[in-house]
C-alpha cells in the first residue's frame, strides 16, 4: 500500500481490517501446540538463511535510501544486514524455539472443600501492536516472541527499513502455512502514513496491547491516544551510587563500564552519585578514567571542586538521558540522600549501588523505585538475555502488568479454570 495514494477513509478501513484479521488469527494461535510453534520457528530460521540473497537485496534498497532519511552512520549500521547478521537473526529465532512455552502453565491450583478444583492458567494476551525503530532484526525478534507466546502481532517498523522488514515477514508468513501459523498472525503495516498509528490506537476492541519503542515524544503520544493498555519505556536515566563502604577500584570499573561500554542504549548509566566521605579520593580518579573515553562530566558544586574540568550541572542535567558522552554527577551525604535523588530524578529503569555494607545495600534495594536494582554490578546487565530470560520485546518502566525485560511470560495473562463434578451453589 502506497500511503501517498490513499484517502483517509481508505486508510481507516485498511487499519480496521488488519486489526480484525489479527484478532481472528490470535484466536487460532491460542490453540497451537508448542511443537507446532517451535517447528515453525526452526523452519523460519532455516528459510531465512536459504533466502538470504533476497533479504540482502531488499536491505540494499533500504541502505541506499538511508541518506535521504537523514540517518546517522550509527543508524545506518543498525539498519545494514550481511550474511553474518542474517545468521544472527536466524539463531535468535532458534533460541526462541528453545525457550519454555508459557502458554498453558498452571500458575497455581487449589481444591475447595466442596471439591471444586480451581486452576490459574497462563494464556496469551491476544493481539500486540508493536511500534519500533528501523532495525530489521527487531522485526524477526518481535514476531518470534509474539507467536511463541500465542499472540498475533501488528508490526509498525520505521519506514527506513521497510524493504528489509517486508522480506523477512514474507518468509515468516510463507513458512507459517506449513505449520498451522495463520498468515495474519504476523502483519507488517504497509503504509508510512503516521496517521495509521492513530487508527490502530483507536481499535481497543481488537488490539490488546500496544508497545511503542522509540523516542519519549512518540511514547507519550501513544499513551495519550491509545484505547488499549500501553507497555511503556519512556527513558533510561540510570544511576550508579558509590557508597562510603565501596571498594573504589570495583566502583570505578562499574561506573566506567555502565557509562562507556555502549552509550546509546537505555541501560547505560547517565548519572553517578558519590558519598561525601570518599568524594575527594574517588572523583579525581574516576574523572581520569572517564577522560580516556572523552566523557564530559556535568557536576554539582562539590563535584566541580574535586574535578577541575567538570562543567557546572544545570537542574535539567540530572533529569537527562544523554545517550552519549556526557554524565551527570553529584555528591550526597548518605544512602538516604542517594535514594531521594534517584527517586526524584530517575526514570525507574535501572539503578545500581556499589557498597560492602549490607545494611546500606538493603536500604537501597528496598527504597529505590526502579525496575531493576543492581548491587555491585553494571547497569548494562539489565537485559532479558543477560537475566537468562531469553529474547525480549523491550524493557518496561511501568509497574502495571510487566516491569523490566519483557519476554514470553510478560506477553501473557491468565484465566481461571474451575473443574467440578456437578456442584451447585446454595
Amino acid at each position: 500500500m502506497n500511503s501517498s495514494s490513499i484517502s483517509s477513509t481508505d486508510l481507516a478501513s485498511y487499519c480496521h481490517e488488519v486489526a480484525i484479521r489479527a484478532q481472528a488469527a490470535s484466536r487460532q494461535l491460542a490453540t497451537l501446540a508448542t511443537d507446532q510453534k517451535n517447528a515453525w520457528l526452526d523452519a523460519c530460521a532455516q528459510q531465512l538463511q536459504s533466502e538470504s540473497a533476497a533479504v540482502l537485496a531488499a536491505n540494499a534498497l533500504d541502505v541506499a535510501a538511508a541518506p535521504g532519511f537523514g540517518l546517522t552512520e550509527a543508524q545506518v549500521d543498525r539498519l545494514r544486514l550481511d550474511e553474518s547478521r542474517i545468521a544472527g537473526i536466524a539463531a535468535a529465532l532458534s533460541q526462541v524455539a528453545g525457550l519454555p512455552d508459557p502458554i498453558g502453565d498452571v500458575m497455581e491450583k487449589t481444591t475447595r472443600p466442596n471439591g471444586l478444583e480451581i486452576e490459574r492458567i497462563r494464556v496469551p494476551l491476544g493481539v500486540v501492536f508493536f511500534i519500533y525503530e528501523s532495525r530489521p532484526n527487531v522485526t524477526a525478534d518481535a514476531a518470534a516472541i509474539c507467536v511463541k507466546s500465542g499472540n498475533a502481532v501488528i508490526l509498525r517498523g520505521g519506514k527506513e527499513s521497510a524493504h528489509s522488514s517486508r522480506a523477512i515477514v514474507q518468509i515468516l508468513q510463507s513458512v507459517g502455512a506449513a505449520h498451522g501459523v495463520p498468515k495474519h498472525a504476523i502483519h507488517l503495516v504497509e503504509t508510512a502514513d503516521r496517521s495509521a498509528v492513530d487508527h490502530f490506537l483507536a481499535h481497543g476492541d481488537a488490539i490488546d496491547l500496544v508497545i511503542p519503542r522509540g523516542g519519549e515524544s512518540l511514547i507519550r503520544r501513544v499513551a495519550e491516544s491509545a484505547t488499549m493498555p500501553v507497555l511503556k519505556h519512556f527513558s533510561g536515566n540510570c544511576h550508579v551510587y558509590v557508597d562510603a563502604s565501596a571498594d573504589l577500584d570495583v566502583a570505578r570499573q562499574i561506573v566506567v563500564n555502565a557509562k562507556c561500554q555502549r552509550m546509546g542504549v537505555c541501560n547505560a548509566a547517565e548519572s553517578v552519585l558519590v558519598h561525601r566521605a570518599i568524594a575527594d579520593s574517588f572523583l579525581p580518579q574516576l574523572a581520569t578514567q572517564l577522560d580516556q573515553h572523552q566523557i564530559e562530566i556535568r557536576g554539582d558544586q562539590v563535584v566541580c571542586q574535586h574535578v577541575s574540568h567538570a562543567q557546572q550541572a544545570a537542574e535539567d542535567d540530572f533529569h537527562r538521558e544523554f545517550l552519549g558522552p556526557v554524565i551527570s554527577a553529584a555528591v550526597v551525604d548518605d544512602v538516604d540522600s542517594a535514594i531521594q535523588h534517584i527517586n526524584e530524578y530517575g526514570t525507574g529503569h535501572t539503578d545500581a549501588i556499589v557498597a560492602t555494607d549490607d545494611r546500606v545495600i538493603e536500604s537501597f534495594v528496598k527504597a529505590v523505585d526502579t525496575a531493576a536494582v543492581m548491587v555491585n554490578a553494571s547497569t548494562r546487565f539489565h537485559d532479558g538475555g543477560e537475566f537468562g530470560l531469553g529474547a525480549e520485546i523491550g524493557i518496561s518502566t511501568d509497574k502495571f502488568h510487566a516491569r523490566g525485560p519483557c519476554g514470553l511470560r510478560e506477553l501473557t495473562s491468565y484465566k481461571y479454570v474451575v473443574r467440578g463434578s456437578g456442584q451447585t451453589r446454595s
